[in-house]
């Protein structure tokens, strides 16, 4: 026989007394059927390999929003300067009868890595380019060592994008601790220059039919060109597009093209860029 759920009341019809575990268990079984039900992983959350807990999206936060019925209203500081775009944004979240339950801060600035550099459009933009405004930057990937020439990004372009991470950020916080999510989300671990993340989790060993397909599979087979071809028409519509793209691509094409990983990701965040010039 089914069971009749009685709909979750927002958070501010507890008023002043103190949750009981019942409560408690009601809200966290809210939040799970919420992840099982209506949530996608790589599109409303993320697990970054080598870890346990699920990175929390934008747009996780929003569906958990909706679920708890509360609205976000951020306060902008600008902490700019010159050479640097740098906001700090207090994203305060509020019940429909605007209630205030809690709040969560983000920061984003024009001097993070992955904002104050992009690559070079070819090699003679990199030699066009004033030594102290270019560089030749270092990562490693399954063990091998790759250089990318990098120049320096115009902070005015990306402004748009400093400020509107700063408030992602805020409202991912925000949600998280409003909603006592801790224990199932973390946040920010997708925002952590690549090196850092590899620090933290390890380096993970590819699968054994990882390893034979690109062992078995020429560099220029068509294979692997179709694959590659897939990868970035997909990338070219944004991280979220991508990460969503990539939980369904087929394991054996995923091998084929992990070298080109960064490739990818470079063309996701520069989609990224031109989505939020264009609001």
């Amino acid at each position: 026989m089914n069971q009749v759920v009685q709909f979750q009341p927002a958070v501010e019809n507890y008023g002043q007394r103190s949750l009981t575990a019942a409560d408690v268990r009601a809200q966290v079984n809210l939040m799970q059927d919420v992840m099982k039900e209506v949530m996608q992983d790589g599109t409303h959350y993320g697990t970054i390999p080598g870890t346990k807990s699920k990175s929390l999206y934008k747009a996780g936060a929003e569906k958990l929003m909706a679920t708890f019925r509360l609205a976000g209203d951020p306060e902008v500081e600008d902490l700019s300067r010159d050479g640097e775009v740098h906001y700090r944004v207090k994203v305060r979240l509020t019940s429909m009868s605007g209630a205030f339950i809690g709040a969560g801060i983000g920061e984003c600035s024009s001097q993070e890595d992955k904002y104050a550099w992009r690559l070079a459009v070819c090699p003679e933009e990199f030699d066009a380019t004033p030594e102290n405004r270019r560089r030749v930057k270092f990562s490693k990937y399954q063990g091998k060592v790759e250089q990318k020439k990098q120049v320096r990004t115009n902070p005015a372009d990306v402004a748009n994008t400093i400020l509107k991470m700063a408030k992602k950020r805020g409202q991912v916080d925000a949600v998280i601790t409003c909603t006592a999510a801790s224990d199932l989300f973390t946040q920010d671990i997708e925002d952590l220059p690549e090196e850092v993340i590899a620090e933290i989790v390890g380096q993970q060993r590819a699968k054994p039919a990882a390893v034979a397909v690109q062992q078995a599979t020429p560099q220029d087979s068509p294979e692997r060109d179709a694959a590659i071809a897939e990868c970035k028409a997909a990338a070219a519509k944004g991280t979220e597009h991508f990460r969503s793209f990539w939980t369904d691509f087929p394991a054996n094409d995923r091998a084929l093209v992990r070298d080109r990983m960064q490739d990818f990701k470079d063309t996701a965040a520069s989609a990224d860029q031109m989505l939020e010039d264009a609001k």
